[in-house]
């Protein structure tokens, strides 16, 4: 079956509502329901996404289904309209965001050159570089995902503008493989945690890098409530692609674009901890709900490795195979609470 992609659209500004993609043209889950009815499945909560998913294994066969027989010639006349002429807003809003952290090897150790930390001071560069390598080796074999939240309201949709807060000046891009659960996930086992998934989307985790340690109480550690969701702090989409079109998760190509130059290239191959791992982690702990979004970590290539951090005006492309692109242009913080999330592109 040929691909198609779910995301959450809004017409002249009209409410949002749950869309089906196919070859850019997008038509409302809910316009389906009666052509699912007729095919012998029953589309439920179709308005919106995290509906959807609510009940993704039967919705996703009704959906997929319906695909075919339009494919196929077997259902004409729906009220499809161009994805063009639609807002796009972020695919979905999840109730919790799990992210983990230090999770793509060369990510990590040129983090670990460029920023440091308490632990690492007083050594060079390179003894830092030495100790990197040296410590993800270890991790890989023997040790465990390092997993925080991330706020809901960081989200923004994949054409809204980024905002950057006056007071930082050193917001840093990271490109990374979202995970949407599909179904509820407690203690769920390695081996059969993708079958949790309902499918992937792009994520941006902007970080202002300034702010993750504290040096008034280093002894605490990193600050991710600061230093990770300010509003805006999170472009999702600008689809949720169906994991039953995404094979391996962990052949993948994360590509992140700076005013045209490529930053960020690198296959997701380089997780020290593949998704299937961080969903066996996370579930060993909490509850996961369907629409629950876990972002799995950025590739190297981050503004901190070239110092150089995201300013007024500059603009974000990123693309993962099969997810499709998402665009941001970024701007000092000046719009109010209510312009985010409206889809505008860029």
């Amino acid at each position: 079956m040929k691909p198609f992609h779910l995301g959450t659209f809004s017409a002249g500004g009209g409410p949002a509502f749950a869309g089906v993609v196919i070859e850019g043209q997008v038509i409302a889950a809910a316009a389906l329901a009666p052509l699912c009815a007729r095919l012998g499945y029953e589309l439920r909560q179709p308005e919106q996404v995290l509906g959807l998913l609510e009940d993704w294994p039967r919705n996703f066969t009704a959906l997929a289904a319906a695909v075919e027989a339009i494919r196929n010639g077997q259902a004409t006349g729906l009220p499809f309209i161009a994805e063009s002429q639609l807002q796009v807003l972020p695919p979905v809003l999840p109730r919790q965001i799990f992210c983990s952290g230090a999770n793509y090897k060369k990510h990590v150790v040129d983090l670990i050159v460029a920023q440091g930390g308490p632990h690492l001071d007083g050594k060079t560069s390179e003894e830092r570089r030495i100790w990197g390598i040296q410590r993800m080796d270890e991790r890989a074999q023997q040790g465990k995902p390092f997993v925080f939240t991330k706020l809901p309201s960081s989200i923004i949709g994949p054409f809204d503008p980024i905002t950057l807060p006056p007071e930082i000046q050193q917001a840093d891009w990271e490109l990374e493989l979202g995970v949407v659960i599909g179904q509820p996930a407690r203690r769920v086992p390695r081996a059969t945690a993708l079958e949790y998934v309902a499918g992937y989307v792009v994520v941006n985790d902007i970080t202002a890098r300034e702010l993750v340690y504290r040096p008034d109480i280093p002894e605490m550690g990193m600050d991710w409530l600061i230093s990770k969701s300010a509003p805006g702090f999170l472009p999702v989409g600008p689809y949720l692609t169906p994991a039953a079109f995404i094979p391996d998760p962990q052949n993948l190509t994360v590509t992140l674009k700076l005013n045209g130059q490529v930053m960020q290239h690198e296959s997701t191959a380089d997780m020290i901890f593949g998704v299937a791992h961080l969903i066996e982690y996370i579930s060993a702990y909490v509850q996961l709900w369907p629409g629950d979004l876990i972002c799995t970590g950025s590739p190297a290539g981050n503004g901190m490795h070239y110092n150089r951090f995201l300013r007024e005006g500059d603009v974000l492309e990123g693309s993962i195979d099969g997810l499709g692109t998402q665009r941001n242009r970024c701007q000092l913080e000046a719009l109010s609470p209510a312009a985010f999330g409206r889809g505008v592109r860029v």
